[in-house]
């Protein structure tokens, strides 16, 4: 069968999606299940995470995953224009599931087994690059310009769905074992593995070329080095609440932006560049790569922020136990997933038919929208209300980011999709990572404000002498910050080390210690940290849909569009280079 008859294929473009989407669902899926599962997998091990030494462990659990998604998805994508996107893409199935049995049988304990684990993170992450790097481009070139739109959409949405019901999953896996969380992914990716290799096949034509060693090290350097040292700069430095002006934070972001800018003049120079600096040059490709990457931050922050505010905050004053709330917090979540599922495949197909400005641009509102509605809702907030936020915020970002990554690799040429598919990927993946640092170090600049004044007043209100209370409250507010993000109660660990807490009476101790006084302690600096957080994403959702509505009409390149198949209103639509 030759490439023109492969992709007119009816049935395996259907193939070809199929085992797609079940390949950037394992790898989104495994990028959130962690996040949510952390208490358990830490209690698993025996390793306590709020411990001042084993903060790095907790970031780098959350961060390796996101940052070798970040950084290698470039190259992954180029490599597989070079020698097969599906052959790239395989071996993605079998380096994924082969991290995912090391997972589930970690030997270790303490630090060696959190070592194990963010090693084999890191591995796993190899796998769900080679996958989420070549998928978009498999389909691009399997579909023909008429329906990928909405086969772009299942596809991202179903990405994106998946980051939330790793919450899910996460929460209901960690109930039953803490290693039921890698397993989890064991069966289908063994699956997904025999699967991929059995049925999917080349339709683009590689095109081999020299490896951009350069760019390659540049980037992959400096990125890393950027994210890894804005990530660092939520943790404390020099009596400071944030580690913005320590030099090792600042020299990252240094050398990283010097190696970035290294990467662009390399980049301009070599016969056969790993990143095509030249595609920018195409409007709905920058509009579409800028919007995304805005919105990606965003999404991560709304993640993060979400998982605290329930886990400790919400769901602790409404009678659930914090060993419980990882569990139902993925559930109260549901209907940011039901709004994502609902919207992305309805505006791929119609952005088919319509285009994409109106449909990703209107998605960017709604989020937009979603994030000012939240930042009216007290944090006891009624259910019905913050449910039907989350759902708004699910159909906006679902009917963005399905016509959002169609216009972004209809508009490349075939040749460049993979490549195309990887720099996409990597501004989303990106802005992943940069949510941590971005909203994290925004919602501790709130607390720092008034959590000190909170904190040592309600201590000294159950007992704990003003002395006590006031060292206590001067300690970085990072650890209240980690403690709500994991549903704990933290009060233990800031008094164990006075032995203040041995002094109280039975009643204050218990009060302390138990389910209300925590997250009643922390509902007013959190909001007010919830306040600039969520403004702040608010913001970049109407920078996005700016930058969305900038894009101008339809575009599909020429080369995709046979001009005997294209009727007077395709041609009408189709821009030129």
């Amino acid at each position: 069968m030759t490439a023109t008859e492969t992709r007119h294929d009816g049935r395996y473009k259907w193939v070809a999606l199929s085992n797609t989407t079940l390949g950037v669902l394992m790898s989104a899926l495994d990028g959130s299940i962690v996040i949510i599962s952390l208490p358990a997998i830490f209690r698993g091990i025996g390793l306590d995470p709020l411990a001042a030494g084993n903060i790095g462990y907790l970031l780098w659990m959350i961060l390796g995953y996101l940052l070798v998604s970040a950084v290698l998805v470039v190259t992954l994508g180029r490599l597989g224009d070079m020698f097969g996107r599906v052959k790239m893409y395989n071996l993605g199935f079998v380096i994924f599931s082969v991290a995912s049995v090391a997972l589930s049988f970690d030997p270790f304990h303490g630090g060696n087994g959190a070592l194990w684990l963010i090693g084999w993170r890191v591995v796993q992450a190899v796998g769900g690059s080679m996958l989420t790097a070549n998928s978009a481009a498999i389909l691009t070139d399997a579909f023909p310009v008429e329906q990928r739109g909405m086969a772009l959409g299942i596809n991202q949405i179903t990405a994106l769905a998946g980051q939330f019901l790793g919450l899910v999953v996460g929460g209901l896996l960690a109930e039953i074992d803490w290693r039921a969380v890698f397993w989890i992914s064991v069966p289908f990716g063994l699956f997904g593995t025999i699967w991929s290799m059995r049925s999917l096949r080349e339709v683009g034509k590689p095109r081999r070329a020299r490896i951009d060693w350069g760019g390659n090290v540049t980037f992959a350097v400096g990125t890393a080095l950027l994210l890894a040292a804005i990530t660092y700069g939520i943790q404390p430095y020099g009596g400071h609440p944030t580690g913005w002006t320590s030099p090792v934070v600042l020299g990252g972001i240094g050398v990283g932006v010097l190696l970035l800018i290294a990467f662009c003049v390399i980049e301009s120079r070599v016969a056969a560049p790993m990143f095509q600096l030249g595609l920018f040059r195409i409007r709905a490709f920058a509009a579409g790569n800028l919007a995304a990457l805005l919105t990606a931050i965003a999404r991560g922050g709304l993640q993060f922020m979400l998982i605290i505010w329930l886990q400790g905050i919400w769901l602790p004053l409404h009678g659930y136990e914090y060993e419980r709330t990882p569990l139902w917090a993925g559930i109260y979540l549901l209907p940011l997933t039901v709004g994502f599922l609902i919207a992305g495949p309805i505006s791929g197909y119609l952005s088919d038919r319509f285009g994409a400005r109106v449909f990703s641009t209107g998605g960017l509102v709604l989020v937009a929208a979603s994030f000012l509605g939240l930042l009216a809702l007290p944090v006891d907030f009624d259910y019905p209300v913050f449910a039907a936020l989350l759902v708004l915020s699910g159909v906006g970002q679902g009917m963005f980011s399905a016509p959002n990554t169609s216009a972004i690799m209809s508009s490349v040429p075939d040749h460049q999709r993979g490549v195309a598919s990887g720099m996409r990927a990597t501004f989303q993946n990106s802005g992943t990572a940069l949510s941590i640092g971005v909203f994290f170090s925004l919602m501790i600049a709130g607390l720092a404000g008034s959590l000190p004044t909170t904190l040592s007043s309600g201590l000294q209100s159950h007992g704990v002498s003003s002395s006590v209370a006031v060292g206590v409250a001067q300690l970085p507010p990072v650890s209240t910050l980690f403690a709500a993000f994991l549903g704990s109660n933290p009060i233990a660990h800031l008094l164990g080390p006075s032995g203040a807490l041995a002094g109280l009476s039975p009643t204050n101790a218990a009060t302390l210690t138990g389910r209300d006084f925590f997250p009643q302690l922390i509902s007013g600096p959190f909001h007010h940290g919830l306040v600039i957080v969520f403004s702040a994403a608010a913001l970049m959702a109407v920078v996005a849909a700016i930058a969305s509505v900038s894009r101008g009409a339809r575009y599909v390149h020429q080369a995709a569009v046979p001009m005997q198949a294209a009727g007077p209103m395709q041609e009408k639509e189709t821009e030129k280079e």
